[in-house]
């Protein structure tokens, strides 16, 4: 097939074209090649596969994606600004991005038929995660008023005040929008299902949790955290970490990422769903800025500054029973191993430490509680 992967030269996009040659496909490339992420004045990535036909263009433009579709059997729609607090305050750059880019790709494609749609979403939609009260009950996590954030009191609570334990998230967790990058996300999913279904494009999206990997832009302060806690300590500088360190996520390997994309293109009964893509299991902030610190030789402790960044949740980790069951997706690399190669990997890499001026950012916009 000729596939066409929009944010291509990216961190994830540029792996799932490495899982995608692998497999014997022709693989197109389109990618702004945005300063945030690729530095100034950037050019082609050398970490890009030489087969890889690179477009220099941006999602929002017509005449690119065009060209970028032109002779295309299957797209994976990539293209996105990315960041949970810039978002908050660069409303139009991401709104325009995210959601007028797709909607240029998607007007496109309703004139040309296509194989497979294959879209990006993200673990952001859900808000809070999926959580058990005392007696048993199921409760989906709701957002924490101001009040109780300004009292450092982090954890969800019931009606009576009983702590609320966290559970795997699955796809049946009602979306609640907690910033404008995960509003972006949602239209973004939303908008693909939808025209997929109207168009006869048989669509999957793909809500990733928290990617980590080789190739992740580490000057960039609105990526990934394990690539901002890694820029941090290979400038010697403590790991940043807003509230108490103990909020969980789910760190996914971009490797087992390029094999749920692969998956998602090739399983027959995938097309009009929507996929948690995660490890399955749950870290604590904290540990993972500890584990990170240790396979880099770094004897620092992070720094928990016990404040509340707009936009941000307090506990979300995958389900991934339905990848499992409809894609045949099984996670295959621990974030133990994953970490091992990630500081192989930063040894010949360079970075910027940005996070100081990305929190004044938001300290001065009021988005730190």
């Amino acid at each position: 097939m000729q596939i066409l992967i929009t944010g291509g030269a990216g961190f994830i996009g540029s792996h799932v074209a490495d899982e995608l040659l692998r497999r014997g496909h022709r693989v197109r490339a389109l990618d702004n090649l945005s300063p945030q992420v690729h530095g100034a004045g950037a050019s082609r990535p050398s970490y890009l596969h030489a087969d890889v036909e690179l477009i220099k263009g941006d999602i929002r433009d017509r005449v690119a994606v065009q060209r970028a579709l032109s002779g295309v059997d299957a797209v994976y729609h990539f293209a996105s600004a990315v960041g949970v607090g810039q978002s908050m305050y660069e409303i139009e750059h991401y709104t325009a991005v995210n959601n007028g880019g797709t909607a240029v790709l998607l007007q496109e494609l309703i004139e040309r038929p296509l194989e497979r749609l294959i879209v990006a979403s993200s673990m952001s939609l859900y808000g809070e995660g999926l959580y058990r009260a005392a007696d048993g009950t199921a409760h989906e996590g709701q957002e924490r008023s101001l009040d109780q954030l300004r009292r450092a009191d982090w954890d969800l609570r019931d009606d009576d005040g009983r702590l609320l334990e966290p559970l795997p998230t699955p796809e049946s967790k009602t979306p609640s929008l907690s910033s404008i990058y995960a509003l972006s996300k949602f239209d973004q999913e939303r908008m693909c299902l939808m025209i997929g279904r109207a168009y006869n494009i048989p669509t999957v999206a793909l809500r990733f949790f928290n990617v980590f990997g080789t190739r992740q832009a580490l000057s960039n302060p609105y990526t990934g955290v394990l690539a901002i806690f890694a820029a941090r300590l290979m400038n010697n500088n403590a790991p940043f970490i807003f509230e108490d360190g103990l909020q969980r996520r789910d760190f996914v390997s971009v490797y087992d990422i390029a094999q749920a994309c692969r998956l998602a293109l090739e399983a027959p009964g995938a097309a009009g769903q929507a996929f948690n893509v995660g490890s399955g299991r749950a870290y604590t902030i904290r540990e993972v800025a500890a584990m990170l610190a240790a396979i880099l030789g770094r004897r620092v402790e992070p720094e928990i500054c016990g404040k509340y960044r707009v936009g941000d949740i307090r506990h979300c980790f995958a389900d991934i029973t339905r990848a499992r069951t409809v894609l045949g997706y099984q996670p295959t690399i621990t974030l133990e191993e994953g970490l091992v190669e990630l500081a192989a990997w930063l040894q010949d890499q360079a970075a910027d430490d940005r996070v100081a001026q990305a929190s004044r950012e938001l300290a001065s916009r009021g988005l730190t509680v």
